[in-house]
C-alpha cells in the first residue's frame, strides 16, 4: 500500500474491478458469498486485491518467487521452533488462475510436493497435513501418490457422516463409507476430527448422501441452535457450505427432556467413532469439555463461527470437575478413560487394519488389528437410543477364539457354538479382545 517495490507482486491485485469478467467470477470456487476482489487505496492509487476469503485475508501471489522462497522460510522456521506436524490451512485455494475454478490446480499440488521434498531432506520427522473442506474425492488428492504430498489429510466426510448417523440413529452409511477408506500407502492415514473452530463443514459429503439427506441434517442441526454459512455455488445462488454449532448442542437439544448423564453418553459415543477409526484422531478443545452454542458471541460480532469460539474461563473448568455430577466432570471421566484406555492397545495404531462389519443398523462396528497382526479387538458403538442384542459368528472376526474381554468394562464374555452374544444399551460402547491378546 505504501508503495515498496519489494512487495509489489506479492498480492493478486488489479486496476479495475472489471478485470475479472462475470463470467470468470462465476466459476471460481469460494467458501463465501463476498466479492473475490477487495478495493484497498495504495499510494499509487486504489488497487483491487484478490480476497478468497475475506477483506482482511488477502491472498499470496505464488507466481512471484519470492512469495514462495518467504513461505519456505516460514514453514522452516515453525520447524526450528520445533512443530512435528504443519497444516496446510485452506491448501486447495493457493494458487489463483482466473478462467478456472481456482481450486485443485496443478501448480498447488506442485507446491504441496515443493513442501514436501524441502522437509524430507531438512525435517523427515516433520508430517505436512492438509485442510481442505471440498468433496472427498477431491480432498483426498492431496495424499498425491502416497509417498510425494501430504501425509495426513483433514478427514472432512466424517463429521457430517457421524452427525447424520446419530440423527437417523442407522450406522447404513457412515459403515459403508468407512468400508471403501484405505489410504494410498502406509506414509499417509486419515486425520479423523468431527468438529473444529470453523464448523461442520458439509462438502465432505457432497457426493456421499443425497442432497435431500444432507438438507436434513441442515434442518435437523437448525433445530438443534445451529447457523449455517453459506458459500457461491456455480449457478451464483448460495449453496450451504459449513453449519456452525458445538459438537454437544448438535446432539443434545437444549430443550430435550433428558438427564445429564444420558446426553454425556451419547456425546461420548459419537466422540469415539473418531478414536476407533483407522487414522489418527484429533479433538476439538470444546468437545473436551461439551460447550454448548454461545449465541451471545454471534450476536456481538455478527460472525456464525462465534457460536463454538467461546473463551474458557480456566477458574469455571477447574470447579466443574470437582463437581462429579457436572457436565464436564462427566465427559472428563468417560471420555478421558477411553482416550488413555485407546493409547495401551496397539490394535488402534493408524497403521493397523480396518474391517467394517455391519452386524446391525444402529451399531456402528469395527474389527481393529494390530500392525504385526498379533492383536485385534473388536469395537462397537451403539449410535441409537434403544437397546441392541448382536449374535456374532466368530467366523466373521477371524478368529476361534471363546474368551473375550471388553476392556471398558472390564466384563468377560464367552462364546457359545461359535457365537459371541453381546447386549448394547443405549449409545454403549464395548471394546472387545480375546484373552489372549491383552498383551498390550
Amino acid at each position: 500500500m505504501n508503495g515498496n517495490p519489494y512487495y509489489k507482486d506479492f498480492f493478486i491485485s488489479y486496476k479495475s474491478p472489471e478485470a475479472l469478467t462475470p463470467e470468470q467470477k462465476r466459476i471460481i470456487f469460494r467458501p463465501r458469498t463476498s466479492d473475490i476482489l477487495t478495493p484497498f487505496q495504495t499510494i499509487n492509487g486504489k488497487r483491487y486485491v484478490w480476497t478468497t476469503f475475506s477483506q482482511d485475508q488477502i491472498d499470496l501471489n505464488y507466481k512471484n518467487p519470492n512469495v514462495l522462497m518467504r513461505v519456505l522460510e516460514i514453514l522452516l522456521m515453525y520447524v526450528r521452533h520445533g512443530a512435528d506436524i504443519i497444516r496446510l490451512d485452506a491448501v486447495t485455494y493457493l494458487w489463483a488462475e482466473p478462467g478456472t475454478r481456482c481450486i485443485h490446480l496443478e501448480q498447488t499440488h506442485q507446491i504441496v510436493k515443493l513442501f514436501r521434498d524441502v522437509l524430507n531432506v531438512v525435517a523427515p520427522h516433520v508430517a505436512l497435513i492438509t485442510e481442505t473442506n471440498v468433496p472427498h474425492e477431491e480432498n483426498v488428492s492431496y495424499f498425491g501418490n502416497g509417498y510425494d504430498e501430504a501425509q495426513m489429510v483433514y478427514n472432512f466426510a466424517l463429521p457430517p457422516l457421524v452427525l447424520y448417523t446419530l440423527y437417523k440413529q442407522d450406522a447404513t452409511a457412515l459403515s459403508e463409507w468407512a468400508a471403501t477408506l484405505e489410504p494410498p500407502s502406509e506414509e499417509t492415514c486419515f486425520f479423523n476430527f468431527l468438529d473444529s473452530h470453523d464448523g461442520i463443514g458439509l462438502m465432505g459429503v457432497k457426493n456421499i448422501l443425497p442432497k435431500e439427506e444432507i438438507e436434513f441434517i441442515i434442518e435437523k442441526a437448525k433445530d438443534h441452535g445451529g447457523l449455517i454459512s453459506y458459500k457461491a455455488g456455480e449457478n451464483g445462488e448460495q449453496e450451504p457450505y459449513e453449519i456452525n454449532i458445538t459438537w454437544f448442542s448438535a446432539l443434545n437439544k437444549e430443550s430435550a427432556d433428558e438427564d445429564i448423564a444420558f446426553q454425556v453418553h451419547r456425546f461420548v459415543a459419537s466422540r469415539v467413532i473418531g478414536l476407533v477409526l483407522k487414522g489418527v484422531p484429533g479433538i476439538y478443545l470444546h468437545s473436551l469439555i461439551g460447550t454448548k452454542n454461545d449465541i451471545d458471541s454471534v450476536l456481538s460480532t455478527h460472525s456464525n463461527r462465534e457460536i463454538n469460539r467461546t473463551v474458557i474461563d480456566e477458574e469455571l473448568i477447574i470447579q466443574a470437575l470437582e463437581d462429579p455430577l457436572s457436565k464436564i466432570s462427566r465427559i472428563n471421566r468417560e471420555l478421558g478413560r477411553l482416550i488413555k484406555l485407546r493409547t495401551r492397545f496397539r490394535a488402534f495404531h493408524p497403521q493397523g487394519g480396518q474391517k467394517v462389519l455391519k452386524l446391525a443398523p444402529q451399531v456402528f462396528s469395527l474389527l481393529r488389528t494390530s500392525p504385526e497382526g498379533d492383536q485385534r479387538i473388536l469395537s462397537l458403538i451403539n449410535i441409537s437410543k434403544g437397546v441392541v442384542r448382536l449374535d456374532i459368528p466368530l467366523s466373521m472376526l477371524e478368529t476361534t477364539e471363546i474368551q473375550w474381554l471388553d476392556i471398558v468394562s472390564e466384563m468377560e464374555r464367552w462364546a457359545e457354538n461359535g457365537v459371541l452374544s453381546v447386549t448394547l444399551q443405549p449409545y454403549d460402547v464395548a471394546w472387545l479382545i480375546p484373552v489372549n491378546c491383552l498383551r498390550p
